[in-house]
């Protein structure tokens, strides 16, 4: 059923995964933290009464003296919408490119126009506003993230979440509420060190699996490598989420078809959305065949996680009743997460998934791709690798990673030739000055960084990839002054500041051995252009077969 009002569609549909209403979708616009001021301690010394105050007056003048926000190029929403379809200069363009050709026709900040019910987005390319953004966005970020998510958690499915909507989707004290009791837990080093050999054990599984599914000629990987690759990061990143293996490295007909289930989901979660939230869609007004079906993939990675989440307090309950007990250091993140509150736990380990399991697999292969294309670094890593192990199939000790510096620096200059996606979105807290313009509080603004990180003016020789760049000159002469990078607002692949990415050191971890693995069993190679290897959507993703040619060494 519809009801028609100046020429706007309503739908109130009532199937499975349908908007009751737009209001609720505008409910989520207008959604914003209380409070968004840099929390500062009460002082009775009269020098920092005296530097806040000059800081305000600072603020003021600059302010004052600033363009008006009205000023800023706002692009016509009718032309954009028409250069959308096919035959627009932007069809089928993907963010990156999209972004790319906007900046050009229009200059390095201009506003995005809201359509369909999404805002108004200031765009900026200018490193300076970076600076500016994120040193004024507070102590409770606010960084909008899929509308459609936020609709999931907090409408559709709001009896189960209970105002308990993890870290994706919420802002402002509800977030700080859910990052406080989590932190504790997952930034400290000692309760993913305890994942050491398990990870490790899984990447030497996924080792033994390319060597089954390469081409015996070749030495190839199959077209659908991604996806192997994908199985790969889901199966690590479960073992801290969910406490266990899900079977994924097995033979196509051992994977259960639960788990199926849940990994085509995963991956539902990162191409849909980008059709649904950044390009016009009518979902918030009608459900639509994407909405529907990305609400069902919502569905089912809540439900097989519950599942999953139940089996883990069951197994912990019999140990309990067989009175086996774990001193402390011995217990996993999830029995932590759980003697906070199952909710916590629950919706930490889909948010863990959600955030870990695709963009894990496009860092891999931006850094099999970097490596592939610069064999002499890939063999400087190699015999870096082989001094602290020198059987291919040998264990890693505890502490190897630490004695491995180069890898580290080979994994940052990757993920800076290869970044994970545009860049960052933010909502100003208070007045800010951007570019030389006034920006309003609670305005939405994005920083689109990806094109500076090959640009010679902030990072030199930047179309070279040089992990010595990274690296202490103490530790290779390379890395002296002139290759460091100018700006570090513009690099910044696991955010800044209190919304920095909860997850960084499971993600170190995956990353670091897994690397440090194949490069110990394999030359690596890929014998084909990379130009268009990813394409963007929520973050960049494959974009073509990915036949890395993986060759035995001993």
């Amino acid at each position: 059923m519809f009801v028609g009002r100046k020429r706007e569609w309503i739908s109130i549909f009532k199937c499975n995964g349908a908007p009751k209403h737009n209001t609720a979708v505008k409910r989520l616009l207008s959604k914003q933290p209380t409070c968004f001021g840099q929390q500062t301690a009460t002082t009775t010394k009269a020098n920092n009464q005296a530097a806040l105050n000059n800081e305000s007056k600072e603020s003021h003048t600059e302010w004052q003296q600033a363009r008006p926000f009205k000023e800023i190029h706002r692009v016509n929403p009718y032309t954009l919408f028409f250069k959308f379809l096919p035959g627009g200069r932007y069809y089928n363009l993907d963010a990156t490119q999209m972004f790319k050709a906007m900046f050009a026709e229009h200059a390095d900040i201009y506003i995005m126009p809201g359509m369909l019910g999404r805002p108004d987005i200031v765009m900026t390319q200018n490193p300076d506003d970076f600076e500016q953004i994120f040193r004024n966005e507070g102590a409770w970020p606010n960084r909008p993230s899929s509308l459609c998510l936020d609709y999931h958690r907090s409408e559709l499915r709001a009896d189960f979440y209970q105002n308990v909507e993890g870290l994706i989707s919420t802002h402002g004290e509800k977030w700080a509420s859910f990052r406080s009791a989590v932190n504790p837990i997952l930034m400290q080093p000692k309760n993913i060190n305890i994942y050491f050999d398990k990870m490790a054990q899984v990447n030497q599984e996924f080792v033994e699996r390319i060597r089954t599914i390469r081409d015996p000629q070749t030495l190839e990987m199959p077209d659908d490598f991604d996806k192997w690759l994908q199985r790969f990061t889901l199966e690590s990143v479960s073992i801290v989420a969910l406490d266990r293996q899900l079977g994924l490295l097995c033979e196509n007909s051992a994977v259960s078809p639960e788990v199926w289930t849940l990994f085509q989901s995963m991956s539902d979660f990162f191409t849909i959305p980008f059709d649904l939230d950044f390009k016009p869609s009518p979902w918030r007004y009608i459900a639509t065949p994407k909405f529907k079906e990305l609400m069902r993939s919502l569905d089912n990675i809540q439900n097989i996680t519950l599942k999953y989440i139940n089996a883990a307090m069951e197994r912990l309950a019999e140990e309990q009743r067989k009175g086996i007990v774990r001193p402390e250091q011995e217990q996993s993140v999830l029995e932590k997460l759980l003697r906070i509150d199952k909710k916590i736990a629950t919706v930490m380990a889909m948010d863990m998934l959600m955030a870990g399991v695709d963009t894990s697999t496009t860092v891999f292969i931006g850094i099999l791709l970097a490596l592939a294309e610069n064999p002499e670094k890939q063999q400087l890593l190699r015999e870096e690798v082989m001094r602290v192990l020198p059987q291919r199939d040998g264990k890693f000790a505890a502490d190897a990673l630490s004695r491995i510096p180069y890898l580290r620096a080979c994994i940052k200059e990757a993920l800076r030739m290869y970044p994970l996606g545009t860049g960052n979105i933010r909502v100003t807290p208070k007045d800010i000055v951007l570019s030389g313009y006034q920006v309003p509080k609670n305005t939405w603004v994005s920083v689109v960084a990806a094109s500076l990180l090959m640009d010679d003016r902030y990072y030199p020789r930047s179309k070279e990839y040089l992990p010595e760049r990274w690296l202490r000159s103490t530790e290779n002469g390379e890395g002296a002054v002139p290759l460091k990078p100018i700006n570090p607002f513009i690099y910044m692949p696991f955010g800044f500041g209190p919304r920095m990415c909860v997850g960084r050191r499971i993600s170190d971890l995956e990353l670091e051995l897994g690397i440090a693995r194949f490069v110990r069993n394999f030359h690596i190679e890929f014998n084909y252009p990379t130009g268009d290897v990813f394409r963007t959507a929520m973050i960049n993703l494959p974009n073509k077969p990915l036949k890395f040619k993986f060759t035995d060494i001993e």
